[in-house]
C-alpha cells in the first residue's frame, strides 16, 4: 500500500483546494491511500522554540515522515502561497539538522479562481520546497481554474477532470518510487 499525505494550504472549511483534495481521494486507485496532514493548529513558527516544539509541530513532522509522498494543495494569496502553508513548511524544516522535507517526494497541486489557477503560488512553493531539499515533482502540473462543476460538494470530480486527477496521482506514486519511498512496481499505474 502507498500512503500519500496531503496538506491543504487554506484554513477555510469551504476551501476549493480542500474539495480538490477530496476529489483526489475519490479517484485514488486500489492500493493508494490519501491522508490529510493537519496544519490548522500550528502556532506561528519562532526559532526560539526549536528546542521545545509545540505538540502540533511535532505531530506534523512525524506525520510527514510516516508517508511515502506528500501532495501540497495550495491556494494563491496575492500571487504567492498562503502564510499557513509557509508556516507548516518552516516547521517541518526545523530545528536545524532535523529537516523533514530532505529527500521527501513532494507534488504540488492547486485550484484558483482565475485562468492561471495557482501557477504563481505553485512556482513560489516549488522554490521553497526545493530549498528545503524536497524532491519536487516537475510534471504533470495540476494547476486548475475553478468552475462550479469541477468538483461537487461531496468531492466527486467532473467526468472530464477525473482522468487528469488520476494521471496526477499516478505521477506522484511513480515519483515516490523513483526516490525510493515506494518499492518499484508496488502497484500498477493506470493507463
Amino acid at each position: 500500500m502507498t500512503e500519500i499525505g496531503y496538506l491543504v494550504g487554506s484554513l477555510s472549511q469551504a476551501s476549493i483546494n480542500r474539495r480538490l483534495a477530496m476529489a483526489l481521494c475519490r479517484v485514488a486507485p486500489a492500493g493508494v491511500v490519501l491522508r490529510e496532514l493537519r496544519i490548522d493548529d500550528l502556532p506561528l513558527y519562532n526559532p526560539d522554540h526549536d528546542g521545545s516544539f509545540a505538540p502540533a509541530a511535532r505531530r506534523l513532522k512525524d506525520d510527514l515522515a510516516s508517508v511515502d509522498a506528500v501532495v501540497v494543495l495550495t491556494p494563491e494569496y496575492n500571487r504567492s502561497l498562503p502564510p499557513v502553508l509557509k508556516n507548516a513548511v518552516d516547521y517541518a524544516s526545523r530545528p536545524w539538522g532535523e529537516n523533514t522535507w530532505q529527500d521527501r517526494p513532494v507534488a504540488i497541486a492547486g485550484v484558483g479562481l482565475n485562468g492561471a489557477g495557482t501557477a504563481v503560488a505553485q512556482a513560489h512553493l516549488r522554490a521553497v520546497l526545493g530549498a528545503c531539499g524536497a524532491h519536487v515533482l516537475g510534471g504533470p502540473e495540476l494547476c486548475l481554474a475553478w468552475t462550479d462543476d469541477l468538483v461537487d460538494d461531496d468531492g466527486c470530480p467532473a467526468p472530464a477532470a477525473a482522468p487528469r486527477l488520476r494521471a496526477f496521482l499516478d505521477a506522484v506514486v511513480a515519483h515516490a518510487e523513483r526516490h525510493g519511498a515506494v518499492p518499484s512496481g508496488a502497484w500498477p499505474l493506470s493507463s
